[in-house]
């Protein structure tokens, strides 16, 4: 039964078509409005279809590195936090699917460079300790939080990045979603980049954390690319959401100060040091069993991931009929599913296997 339900999570996983990219960033949580358009300050791809070639040159920036009209201003010690979704920036956006697991990732680089060299420096990692930091992710409404580090005045790149592994198992397979933010710190930090390393060459399609098999059994997860640059500051764990790290702790001197909630989770891994203090809780780091971090991935009633291909990737989801009738594309049905089972007129309730029903 175990293992039947492991095969069906990956045949709805397969049939996933939410996939995300960064709509806007918060700066010690002031939004500083969308960042993805012609006018924005985020080198945005025309849709949010992933990257799969690690040699592609779309891994630098996605496949529009162009430079935009606008930059955000920070300071040293400032906490950043990136805003992914799926659609668009509503209450009701998925995010990005939930059988899309993987680890989530932050990098730096000077925006003179244009991305290119070895020039990228990891600042943050959160990948798995039990749950994965996608789940992490998508309970926080699509938002993760790094604390810049005390960098010298200058213009850089932050390329916030989320490798999807539901179909990581085969070459080739693994899903890669970033964008790059333009940022100009002001403050007159002491800290410069070391020399990086060059997006794309530093993953290999076969890297133990690229070629990966989510449905096969495992403990532990190795994170692909370099370590996390010893004068990073970390991640920021934001709405009482754990955000772990293995970044190496800094205090950061900053003249904007960024606000620890007192029911931030820190990870054990690494705990942050931050200005302003409360008492951090402690991220649990037993390591649960596979399958169950699997098992509790699949669709439950009712749930916005959408499990088939639809038109594009970049069309609007259809919202529920206010009538109780299920919209196209939306679960109709399934072991443990509780919701609506008759779809809106001009669709029919489509069995994809026992765990997932879905009005097409």
């Amino acid at each position: 039964m175990k293992s039947f339900a492991l095969l069906a999570l990956a045949a709805a996983a397969r049939l996933a078509q939410a996939h995300t990219t960064v709509y806007a960033i918060w700066v010690n949580d002031v939004d500083q409005g969308l960042g993805n358009s012609a006018s924005g300050y985020i080198r945005s791809p025309p849709n949010n279809d992933p990257v799969k070639d690690v040699t592609s040159k779309d891994m630098t920036c996605n496949v529009n590195n162009a430079a935009t009209t606008k930059t955000i201003s920070v300071v040293g010690g400032d906490k950043i936090t990136f805003e992914w979704h799926h659609n668009d920036r509503t209450a009701s956006d998925d995010i990005i699917a939930s059988s899309h697991l993987g680890p989530v990732m932050t990098y730096i680089a000077p925006t003179s460079s244009d991305g290119a060299g070895d020039v990228w420096i990891k600042l943050a990692e959160d990948g798995y300790d039990g749950d994965w930091a996608v789940t992490r992710l998508i309970a926080n409404k699509g938002k993760h939080s790094i604390t810049l580090p005390d960098l010298a005045a200058g213009t850089y790149l932050l390329r916030p990045e989320i490798i999807a592994l539901h179909e990581a198992e085969n070459t080739g397979g693994a899903q890669f979603y970033m964008e790059c933010v333009q940022i100009k710190v002001t403050s007159a930090g002491t800290k410069t980049l070391p020399a990086g390393v060059a997006i794309p060459g530093t993953y290999s399609a076969s890297d133990p954390g690229i070629l990966f098999d989510l449905y096969n059994g495992f403990t532990s997860y190795p994170i692909p690319g370099p370590a996390v640059w010893d004068g990073a500051s970390g991640t920021v764990a934001t709405s009482a959401v754990a955000s772990v790290s293995k970044a190496v702790s800094t205090a950061a001197p900053a003249t904007s100060a960024p606000a620890v909630s007192s029911a931030a989770v820190i990870s054990s891994a690494a705990v942050v040091s931050t200005p302003a203090a409360s008492t951090p809780a402690v991220v649990k780091t037993s390591t649960k069993a596979a399958t169950s971090a699997l098992a509790s991935a699949l669709p439950a009633a009712p749930t916005t991931l959408v499990t088939a291909v639809r038109p594009t990737t970049t069309s609007a989801i259809a919202t529920p009929a206010p009538t109780g009738a299920v919209a196209k594309y939306y679960q109709c049905g399934g072991l443990n599913y509780t919701g609506a089972t008759a779809c809106v007129a001009g669709s029919t309730c489509k069995q994809w296997n026992p765990y997932y029903h879905q009005c097409v």
